[in-house]
């Protein structure tokens, strides 16, 4: 039963290959997918490229219902996934920011490694301002620390927060995925339209 490398399937050695290959694989989708292009991130915040919304959403729900199936067969423990522990005002705050750098810059930290890895002289300056970011912001934590860990909420999950079980969430999220999936193929159609127009 996994995670195969808590429970001692594997060494911790072999973990972290796979790991490498995993990631790997990981920017390879990114590539396939058009994350390496700015255009198609930013397009997401201006109505006329919605391609990343939607594979975003395929990924959520395809690693979801599949941690489910795996859990009901008893292939996975669920209960030994780590979960990254819930700072609410902070997390809030990072994801604000990192929504405006995505606007601004047309990428977030990983697309823009997989942009850096095919040649996007963008994205390398995108990548050099996180390694600036990441610097400031171990400097200036002893300041920050407080903030950064108020409102801890445990490593929580949805259905810990809410009592409603995880197959529900699926369900529900499915449905938001697929209406997501029309409304923004709507607007793509209504966007391009007004371009097009505008261009001519």
């Amino acid at each position: 039963m996994g995670p195969i490398a808590i429970n001692g399937l594997i060494s911790a050695n072999l973990n972290l290959v796979i790991a490498v290959f995993l990631g790997m694989g990981f920017g390879f989708v990114l590539e396939a997918s058009g994350f390496s292009s700015a255009r198609n991130i930013a397009g997401a915040f201006y109505g006329y490229n919605f391609v990343v919304v939607r594979v975003f959403f395929t990924a959520v729900i395809v690693t979801m219902v599949g941690l489910l199936y795996l859990s009901y067969f008893g292939w996975l423990n669920l209960s030994q996934i780590f979960i990254l522990p819930t700072y609410l005002p902070s997390m809030i705050t990072g994801s604000v920011i990192m929504g405006l750098g995505m606007i601004i810059g047309g990428f977030c930290p990983g697309t823009s490694f997989a942009a850096v890895a095919i040649g996007k002289i963008d994205a390398l300056f995108f990548a050099i301002g996180l390694y600036i970011g990441i610097f400031i912001f171990a400097e200036v934590f002893p300041f920050l620390e407080k903030f950064y860990l108020s409102g801890y909420l445990g490593h929580i999950t949805l259905t810990d927060l809410t009592g409603i079980k995880a197959g529900w969430w699926a369900f529900g999220f499915t449905v938001i995925a697929l209406v997501a999936f029309w409304v923004t193929a709507s607007i793509e159609k209504k966007v391009r339209k007004k371009i097009k127009e505008y261009k001519f």
